[in-house]
C-alpha cells in the first residue's frame, strides 16, 4: 500500500515521438529526478549513472530526434489526455531542470548554435541561447507584456471557447497568457522553418503554472477548473501535434503533471561563512575519481600516437633508402627531357 501510494498521483506522458524513440506502454514508476536523464538518453546523450527504468528502450542509435520539448503542468496530478499517449507514474516528484540537457548540447554542436529554449511564463523566468534569442526575440516573457499579447487581434482569445473563465480575473489571464505561449513558440518557429531541418538538437522546457492558480482561486471541484484543465489539455495536444510536424515527425513532446513537487530528501543548506569552517573531505591528500571517459581519451590518444609514430619511422625509413635516380620519377622525367634537348 505505501509503494502503491509512492507512485500513484503525478504522472510524466508521452504525446508524440519518432520511431526511432521506443517508449514501452507499461506502468513502471519513474523517478522524479531521473526524468531529466530519460530526457537525454531519448536524444542519444550520455548521463553519468545509468538508468535502470525499462519504459524507455534502446531505439535506433543512428537517427536521434531533432527536438525534446517537455511542459510540466503544476497544479494537477493527471490530465485528461488523448488515449495514444503513454504515461508513467512519478515517483517521488522533486524539482528538476532540464540544464544538464542543455550543457550536453551546447558542448556537442556549439558551433550550429541549436535552439535552446526555457520557459516559465508565471515566474517570468527565461532562459534562451543560440538561434533562439533571434528567432523567439518577440515572444512575449513578462507578465505585463502576456497581458498585452492577449488583447491583441490575432491572439487566440478570439479563438478558445472561454466557457466559466474570465477575460477581466488575473488569475484567468495568467491560465490564458501561458496557452497564448504556447501558441507563440509554434507560429515563430513555423516562420523559420529551415531551424527545425538542421543537424543539430534543439530543446524546449516550459513550465506552466496557471491551471494550479485558478484551482487556488476556484478550488478543484469548481466550473472554472474543470473548464480550464479541457481547455489546456486541447492546448497542449494541439501544440504538441505543431511541434511534432514543424520537425518532419522527428520530435519528442512530453508532458509531466505534477499536484506539488516535494522537497528532496537529501537537501541540505549552508552559508559561506559554514564553508570555510568545515573540515576537507580529503585529509589524505588523495587523488580525485577519474573521470568515466578517461579511458576512453586514453586509448583515442595513445593508439594515434602509435599510429603517428608508425607512420614517421616507415616514411623517414624509405626516404633515407630511396635512389634519387630510380625510384624518384621527378629525376627519371628530368634525365629523359635532357636527352631529347
Amino acid at each position: 500500500v505505501c509503494l502503491f501510494l509512492g507512485v500513484c498521483g503525478d504522472e510524466f506522458s508521452v504525446l508524440r515521438s519518432p520511431q526511432s524513440v521506443v517508449f514501452r506502454d507499461g506502468s513502471w514508476p519513474i523517478p522524479g529526478e531521473r526524468i531529466p536523464d530519460v530526457a537525454a538518453l531519448s536524444m542519444g546523450f550520455s548521463v553519468e549513472d545509468d538508468l535502470s527504468w525499462p519504459g524507455l528502450a534502446v531505439g535506433d542509435l543512428f537517427h536521434r530526434p531533432r527536438a525534446t520539448v517537455l511542459v510540466t503542468v503544476k497544479g494537477v496530478d493527471k490530465l485528461a489526455l488523448p488515449v495514444k499517449r503513454i504515461s508513467y507514474p512519478i515517483e517521488n516528484a522533486v524539482p528538476f531542470s532540464l540544464d544538464s540537457v542543455a550543457n550536453a548540447i551546447h558542448t556537442l554542436f556549439s558551433e550550429e548554435t541549436p535552439v535552446v529554449l526555457q520557459l516559465a511564463p508565471s515566474e517570468e523566468r527565461v532562459y534562451m541561447v543560440g538561434k533562439a534569442n533571434s528567432v523567439f526575440e518577440d515572444l512575449s516573457v513578462t507578465l505585463r507584456q502576456l497581458r498585452n499579447r492577449l488583447f491583441q487581434d490575432n491572439s487566440i482569445l478570439s479563438s478558445l471557447p472561454l466557457n466559466s473563465l474570465s477575460r477581466n480575473n488575473e488569475v484567468d489571464l495568467l491560465f490564458l497568457s501561458e496557452l497564448q505561449v504556447l501558441h507563440d513558440i509554434a507560429s515563430l518557429l513555423s516562420r523559420h522553418k529551415h531551424l527545425a531541418k538542421d543537424h543539430s538538437p534543439d530543446l524546449y522546457s516550459l513550465e506552466l503554472a496557471g491551471l494550479e492558480e485558478v484551482g487556488k482561486r476556484y478550488g478543484e471541484d469548481s466550473q472554472q477548473f474543470k473548464d480550464a484543465s479541457q481547455i489546456l489539455v486541447d492546448s497542449l495536444q494541439k501544440f504538441a501535434d505543431e511541434m511534432f510536424n514543424l520537425y518532419s515527425g522527428n520530435a519528442v513532446v512530453e508532458v509531466v503533471a505534477v499536484k506539488t513537487f516535494n522537497s528532496p530528501l537529501t537537501r541540505k543548506s549552508r552559508s559561506i561563512l559554514q564553508s570555510s569552517q568545515t573540515k576537507t573531505e580529503n585529509p589524505y591528500n588523495l587523488a580525485y575519481p577519474y573521470n568515466y571517459n578517461y579511458s576512453v581519451i586514453f586509448n583515442i590518444i595513445l593508439w594515434m600516437m602509435i599510429g603517428l609514430a608508425l607512420a614517421v619511422i616507415v616514411i623517414s625509413y624509405n626516404l633515407w633508402n630511396m635512389d634519387p635516380g630510380y625510384d624518384s620519377i621527378i629525376y627519371r622525367m628530368t634525365n629523359q627531357k635532357i636527352r631529347m634537348d
